[in-house]
């Protein structure tokens, strides 16, 4: 026999049971949850558990309260849903190896020149610039207002003259290693703010119970937009173990002192960040004067690295002289931005 699910309440209009069959070694069993119809919309009013001895695989069994019963037979037995079941897995399995043997081969290339595999898969969305973006560039230099401008542009400029001295891009002509080691080292000290910020702006905005309004977000991009420019420069020239050594001392100094700074003033840490991309600017300025006149002019025709094409989107026929451009779009926009907080 069945039992009948009955609404917990009398003011229902309606009690539907759906009985749903679960195999077991028993039988079939059957469980049935009923829902009443009230003025409150539908409400569980409990639930029946039926088991059925004998009863043969592919039945449904419907009940409403008005004592109608009516058994429907389902369109396939258990053997035809247990084959379609194994079909569909079989399928699924057929579908994940040939998307990972796509993902293998286009990834090739890029795995070849730096370890690094297809970044358009996991990185976060940037400005990808046009000709007239990128080509219209300029440096532009905002006057210090205050104490606290004033003692992030001496700072810059402290950083550069110490940095400028040590690496010895002050002496002698300049040249293809001296202008790696330069973005290099530039690159690795310049990814680090918008980590920290953005990090410590979370904070705060669990700590308030306030919404951040997307600034940890554009943080969180800039640090791996400038985090991308070094993986670019790394499949141009590898740092041997002493620049290593010099990248994390320098790391540790900065992060500690931008971290703790930014605890006290953020809007000095960010009018910081902006005259460091005033400088980055600079640089790069110079460096496609150097490609266009200089001693690395080979970089207008040497190829872009693959993992700068998928990053910005370039052509396939884009040099070194275009990722240059691209990156300097960038530290534009970097400085825009965080001259505005």
């Amino acid at each position: 026999m069945m039992q009948r699910a009955v609404a917990a309440t009398p003011r229902a209009a309606g009690v539907a049971a759906r009985v749903l069959a679960r195999p077991s070694r028993q039988g079939a069993g059957y469980a049935a949850r009923c829902y009443s119809q009230t003025s409150f919309g539908l409400r569980a009013c409990g639930a029946v558990q039926q088991q059925a001895w004998g009863r043969p695989a592919g039945i449904s069994l419907f009940s409403d309260d008005t004592t109608r019963m009516r058994v429907t037979e389902r369109p396939y037995g258990t053997s035809k849903i247990e084959e379609l079941v194994k079909e569909k897995k079989e399928k699924r399995a057929a579908e994940k190896a040939e998307g990972e043997a796509s993902s293998t081969s286009s990834a090739a290339a890029a795995a070849a020149e730096g370890n690094v595999g297809p970044v358009e898969n996991y990185t976060l969305a940037h400005p990808l610039w046009e000709d007239y973006d990128v080509h219209g560039v300029k440096f532009e230099h905002r006057e210090p207002k205050g104490t606290l401008d004033k003692l992030a542009h001496y700072t810059v400029q402290m950083i550069r003259f110490n940095f400028d001295t040590v690496s010895g891009f002050k002496f002698g002509k300049l040249n293809e290693n001296k202008w790696l080691t330069r973005v290099i080292f530039l690159e690795t000290i310049a990814g680090v703010p918008g980590s920290i910020a953005a990090t410590l702006r979370h904070l705060s905005s669990l700590r308030r119970l306030k919404r951040d309004n997307g600034w940890i977000h554009t943080l969180l991009e800039e640090a791996e937009n400038e985090r991308m420019h070094l993986l670019t420069f790394l499949t141009m020239k590898q740092p041997g173990p002493f620049f290593r050594f010099c990248i994390m001392v320098s790391q540790g100094i900065f992060y500690n002192f931008f971290f703790l700074a930014y605890l006290c003033s953020s809007k000095f840490c960010h009018r910081l960040v902006g005259y460091i991309e005033e400088e980055a600017v600079s640089t790069y300025t110079k460096l496609i004067d150097d490609i266009d006149h200089g001693s690395v002019q080979h970089w207008k025709t040497m190829p872009a690295p693959e993992v700068a094409k998928n990053y910005w989107k370039l052509s396939e026929d884009a040099t070194v002289r275009d990722v240059f451009l691209v990156i300097r779009a960038d530290e534009a926009h970097h400085r825009d931005v965080n001259h505005t907080f």
